[in-house]
């Protein structure tokens, strides 16, 4: 069983077996009748609205219909996110440590364990179809492994030569941890979530989490439990637009994308919030 996103944050089911006997299955389309992927620079969003735009764009291209294929490239604000494997004691932070930072845990409708999010990390969700990125409407794995090629491509297109893909773990393994952490979800035949890059954060709330803790780690492999960064890795500045760019190519091309189309910008229209009216306070 592989979670789902939901609407309110968390996951259903996804049963990714084969199809029951004696149903037809339709063939994916050809790379000249897909649909585009569309990319959204979205910029820095609090985490409410990420969560409000991914409930809204996971409906809309679930309607064979509806929104292309959509990809997402953004930061969140200062928080720290837990997947549907992840747990309160994988962060090594008191309650007191955490209000001091100001920094709020929310548990999310995505795969992977815990991870903090905040200024220098680019965040690439995906929201498509897999019959609109050429898989068939159940082959959730094909998808991650697409995927996972598409983030691998994404670092070392930034020079970060000695970083690799490791598929059992979910994520990019670098010198200095993980360096592109996955989490995803499926519900009935759509992918949504993303990865988490790590450019140039501060580490020292990365070194505090265990983004794989011991108990998720695969057997026979020895990859590291707290996230690093790219920069760590290469030891020079890199620039988040370089990385923004590389993922948005990485990816493309790990689905062979037809065309592309980039905005700039939310992917969806949020309300203002109610004028309040202006409270005087006297004194004396």
């Amino acid at each position: 069983m592989i979670p789902a996103h939901d609407g309110t944050g968390r996951c259903a089911g996804y049963n990714s077996g084969m199809p029951m006997t004696g149903a037809t299955v339709a063939a994916p389309p050809s790379p000249e009748s897909r649909k585009p992927l569309a990319v959204w620079l979205a910029g820095a969003i609090r985490l409410d609205d990420y969560l409000s735009m991914a409930e809204r764009i996971a409906g809309e291209v679930a309607d064979p219909r509806g929104r292309n294929p959509t990809l997402v490239i953004c930061e969140l604000e200062p928080c720290i996110t837990i997947g549907r494997v992840g747990s309160r004691a994988d962060i090594r932070l008191s309650d007191d440590d955490l209000r001091a930072r100001r920094l709020a845990i929310r548990f999310i409708g995505r795969g992977g364990g815990a991870v903090p999010h905040g200024p220098g990390q680019v965040v690439a969700a995906i929201f498509a179809r897999l019959e609109d990125l050429g898989l068939a409407g159940h082959d959730a794995g094909g998808f991650v492994s697409r995927f996972q090629r598409g983030l691998g491509a994404a670092v070392a297109a930034v020079h970060c030569g000695r970083a690799a893909v490791v598929p059992g773990a979910h994520a990019v393994i670098g010198r200095s941890g993980i360096l592109a952490a996955v989490g995803l979800a499926f519900r009935r035949g759509v992918a949504c979530h993303g990865a988490f890059f790590n450019v140039c954060p501060s580490l020292d709330l990365f070194h505090r989490v265990d983004t794989i803790p011991a108990r998720l780690k695969p057997a026979g492999l020895d990859v590291p439990s707290i996230m690093g960064s790219i920069e760590a890795d290469v030891q020079r500045r890199v620039r988040l637009q370089d990385v923004r760019t590389a993922v948005v190519e990485g990816i493309a091309d790990a689905f062979a994308f037809p065309r592309t189309h980039v905005n700039a910008g939310f992917p969806i229209r949020v309300p203002s919030p109610p004028s309040q009216p202006e409270v005087v306070s006297r004194v004396g």
